[in-house]
């Protein structure tokens, strides 16, 4: 009797295993990489997604958030979405312009300068996005937009002019392209560098939105920002497609009903958080101001220009989105 209650202990517990083994094994584990600081809203906002996957999935998928570029630098993320190294990943948009211009139209200056502008010229081009990071087996979950961008200078700026020589942050295409037009000199520097290249003087001035110069804490090097309200840029976060494929078709569901809620959520919290932002700087002791009329006038003329030269690249494609957006207006 005795050895029949240990095979039985046994064939439970071996049971037990088994069903552990499985559960365990039921889990897909997907990592998503992030430029960003933990406590960026971006960062903040994927998190919240990541953890509401969690929860509708039942635990059958769970994403971890790799932030501050820890996993990969951002330049590379997208590639490493790609080639399945990462699962998911989150860019700034206009970081690929480069591969094709549907990645850079949301960083054409003063296109769209307003929150529901910039909502207005998303739902007109994120077609033509979603079908371009198909081709690259890539599947888009959401897109949330940066507060307006504005310039941050380490000396006073009333005129374009006052740009010249100026040692520039560039972060894309479109920005090394405004150094060319006000004659300044483009240095590549993604945020997580940031605030090294500012306090060593690597560049001194900058077009960015109050949320990154907040989380670089800016003022330690750099005294005036100029709210000229140039574009608002997007963070999108995508998927590898095959990995999303290869879930069962309720986990699928549980990740776009998080990603649209992602969307949602990281529009409204962008928006509260931009007077915000520019309130603390002003607070830590920066000259926040708007833009002189030069310098406005000046500015407006560049995006003008890279409008043009935007259009010229993008073809057709592209001329067919900027009309759809102007009609929505």
């Amino acid at each position: 009797m005795t050895r029949l209650r240990t095979i039985a202990a046994a064939l439970i517990a071996g049971g037990l295993a088994a069903l552990s083994a499985g559960t365990a094994s039921a889990q897909t584990k997907w990592n998503l990489p992030t430029g960003y600081p933990q406590d960026n809203f971006h960062t903040e906002n994927i998190a919240q997604f990541a953890k509401e996957v969690d929860s509708a999935s039942g635990g059958k998928l769970l994403i971890t958030v790799h932030p501050g570029a820890s996993l990969f630098k951002v330049p590379e993320i997208k590639r490493a979405v790609m080639t399945g190294q990462a699962q998911a990943g989150e860019v700034l948009m206009s970081v690929h312009e480069n591969e094709d211009p549907i990645f850079g139209i949301d960083t054409v200056p003063f296109l769209a300068t307003s929150y529901p502008a910039a909502k207005k010229l998303w739902d007109a081009s994120r077609p033509a996005v979603e079908k371009k990071l198909d081709s690259q087996g890539l599947k888009l979950l959401f897109a949330v937009p940066w507060p307006p961008q504005g310039l941050f200078s380490k000396t006073a700026v009333t005129k374009v002019e006052d740009l010249k020589g100026v040692k520039w942050r560039a972060y894309n295409p479109g920005t090394s392209r405004i150094a060319a037009l006000v004659g300044a000199q483009p240095v590549t520097v993604q945020q997580a560098e940031l605030a090294q290249a500012l306090a060593t003087g690597v560049v001194a001035a900058l077009i960015t939105s109050g949320a990154t110069g907040y989380d670089v804490k800016i003022w330690e090097s750099v005294p005036y920002f100029y709210d000229i309200q140039a574009w608002l840029p997007k963070n999108m976060v995508f998927v590898n497609k095959a990995a999303f494929e290869a879930l069962d078709k309720p986990t699928q569901e549980a990740v776009l009903k998080a990603a649209a809620a992602a969307e949602a959520r990281g529009w409204k919290t962008s928006e509260e958080k931009s007077s915000w932002f520019l309130k603390e700087l002003a607070a830590k002791g920066m000259t926040v101001a708007p833009p002189s009329p030069e310098l406005k006038a000046g500015f407006e003329k560049v995006g003008k220009d890279l409008t043009a030269d935007w259009e010229k690249k993008a073809g057709e494609n592209g001329v067919a989105i900027i009309k759809a957006y102007e009609a929505a207006k």
